[in-house]
């Protein structure tokens, strides 16, 4: 059994032993790991970037945070897993910028950037580490995540360098940052949220890139389960040479219902909360781009300037089929793909004098991060904040903030479970279990394959429908030309409790402030919450609360427990969620 192999084992032992003993058994893998192995810093997970500049308004928040979040996830969890140094939310390489504690990034971005995308025999390339040293990468895009670029390596200038019809294309107003941390940077070395952007009259708030790798794999599952339906049908009206009708439900949620002729012509009138082609679009408030992939490409070049050739996207606009490295399909016969800044290696669509500024293994690393970044936290639970899950349940505000959803196949190859435990959450409370879900494939070369067991996966705690709403007025948003946009994808409450302020614009100060907001569709519910006692209403808030983002280099985990005794406790010994551990080389840092 190789190392990998047996740090597996260990960590499925511990998902069985009591409390106790896997305190015990942990204890002891993290000497060994200390005599062994360097210290570890951070396990994080991928989270998307926007398409390229489509809707860029709301595209540009979310393409922001997400490629933040996504590059600072990425480089959380990376932290955790590959050093003690401590992870802030950016950062620049020990190789641009020295200094005796040895904290940064530890390889350049030459180094990052390795022999390209190459193949799974081509030692080095991004398709070599995601399929042979899964978690190398996922700290590699963390790290990419958190990078400070420089203008030597292309960053800026912004969309018309600030300049030009911010109607038309609202990334003008998104601003310029140097790290996708800039944007999603809270908690502290994660990738969470960040502030507002001027890509709307009113503003974007940035939402948290936590589970993002959930989102976009139940957004694509409801999407093929929709069209199967539409197919069913089209197939049996014309079989039957008569009008055929289908409800249209996926996972649980209705999205109305298609009607379809003996032409196979399909009337779209009554589906509701999606666009007629039945495509879930998760990232963006208003719904408007399909993958991980896009977002952070779309991102990179509207937040930072820096232009991404991805030969992925460029065959999936023209109509191509594509499988992305972190396993996304891209269909250009049935969806639009944005397409990416550069359509080749030497193109320089910025006139910056710097081309190919985001090769391609940068962005295949950076979509596997986020796919795999961990989602949040179940906070501390008081009988206040169970007697508030129930009555938030009661006055049906779940009808749309769906508790749970289903995964069929996982594309993952690690969760992270992150719960209140007074005792081993010895800095902030909350202690992380990295369990592992990959599976080796014998005989496939040295190091072996390492490929995702693609079984069913349960997202507790999520609370959204994967639907657009209109929540009234209160919640519309002003275009710069003028208009108005009226529905909005339902924000997953998972995290809400430490994002805020709260609304797709950061209008509302706090919880209560935003649940009485809520108008249009959601109305009766939140009347019935308006209707409640102020000890009722508390009561929903402490659960609401509960739902928590957390700070990966500041949370002990079965990869790093910590240790309280330990010299300058806190600044050392208090644990964080260290993927190096798991790293065919666990000597080699990223």
């Amino acid at each position: 059994m190789n190392a990998l192999g047996i740090v597996l084992a260990v960590l499925s032992l511990t998902s069985i032993f009591d409390a106790h003993g896997t305190g015990r058994l942990v204890q002891l893998f993290c000497l060994l790991k200390k005599e062994f192995l360097f210290q570890t810093s951070v396990f994080n997970y991928p989270s998307p970037i926007p398409p390229r500049k489509r809707n860029y308004p709301m595209y540009t928040i979310l393409k922001v945070r997400l490629r933040f979040r996504m590059l600072v996830g990425l480089s959380s969890l990376m932290g955790v897993l590959v050093g003690s140094t401590v992870v802030f939310s950016q950062e620049t390489d020990i190789t641009q910028a020295p200094n005796t504690e040895n904290a940064g990034i530890q390889k350049s971005l030459a180094e990052q950037i390795g022999p390209g995308r190459g193949d799974i025999e081509t030692r080095g390339s991004s398709q070599y580490l995601i399929a042979r040293d899964p978690f190398r990468s996922i700290r590699r895009g963390r790290n990419l995540f958190q990078r400070k670029f420089t203008f030597e390596q292309g960053l800026g200038p912004r969309t018309g360098d600030g300049v030009g019809d911010i109607a038309a294309e609202g990334s003008i107003g998104a601003g310029l940052v140097d790290s996708c941390a800039g944007c999603h940077g809270r908690p502290r070395g994660a990738a969470g949220f960040g502030g507002v952007v001027f890509t709307r009259p009113d503003s974007r708030d940035a939402p948290h890139l936590f589970g993002l790798g959930l989102v976009e794999m139940l957004a694509d599952e409801i999407t093929h389960d929709l069209r199967r339906i539409r197919a069913e049908a089209t197939a049996k009206a014309q079989s039957s040479g008569s009008v055929v009708a289908r409800e249209l439900v996926s996972k649980g949620i209705r999205y109305g219902r298609i009607r379809v002729n003996p032409d196979g012509s399909v009337d779209p009138s009554n589906i509701q909360g999606i666009n007629p082609d039945l495509r879930v679009r998760p990232f963006f408030h208003e719904g408007g781009t399909i993958s991980i992939r896009e977002f952070v490409v779309g991102a990179l070049n509207a937040e930072m300037g820096l232009e991404a050739f991805d030969p992925d996207l460029v065959q999936a606009s023209t109509g191509g089929k594509v499988v992305t490295p972190a396993g996304m399909v891209l269909d250009g016969s049935l969806d639009a793909i944005e397409s990416p800044p550069a359509i080749s290696e030497s193109d320089d669509p910025d006139l910056d004098g710097t081309a190919n500024e985001i090769p391609v293994s940068v962005v295949d690393h950076l979509e596997f991060y986020l796919l795999n970044y961990f989602k949040p936290a179940t906070g501390r639970q008081t009988r206040n904040s169970q007697k508030g899950r129930k009555l938030f349940e009661n006055i049906r505000c779940t009808g749309c903030h769906i508790p749970s959803l289903v995964i069929a196949k996982d594309r993952r190859v690690a969760d992270v479970e992150t719960v209140y435990d007074a005792r081993r959450g010895i800095f902030n409370r909350l202690f992380a279990t990295a369990i592992p879900l990959l599976q080796e494939m014998p005989g496939s070369g040295n190091p072996s394959v390492k490929q995702p067991k693609s079984q069913s996966f349960v997202v507790k705690n999520f609370y959204a429908d994967f639907k657009r709403h209109n929540l009234g007025s209160n919640f519309w948003e002003r275009n710069f030309d003028g208009t108005l946009t009226k529905e909005f994808m339902t924000e997953p409450l998972w995290g809400v409790g430490t994002t805020a302020p709260y609304g797709h614009d950061g209008r509302s100060i706090n919880l209560w402030s935003v649940i009485m907001r809520h108008g249009g569709e959601a109305q009766e519910a939140r009347d019935r919450f308006a209707r409640l006692s102020n000890g009722k209403q508390s009561q929903i808030l402490d659960f609401l609360e509960s739902l928590a983002l957390f700070p990966p280099d500041d949370t002990a985990s079965n990869l790093n427990p910590g240790d309280p005794r330990e010299l300058n406790f806190p600044q050392k010994g208090h644990g964080n969620i260290a993927l190096p551990t798991l790293f065919n080389d666990p000597t080699d840092l990223e």
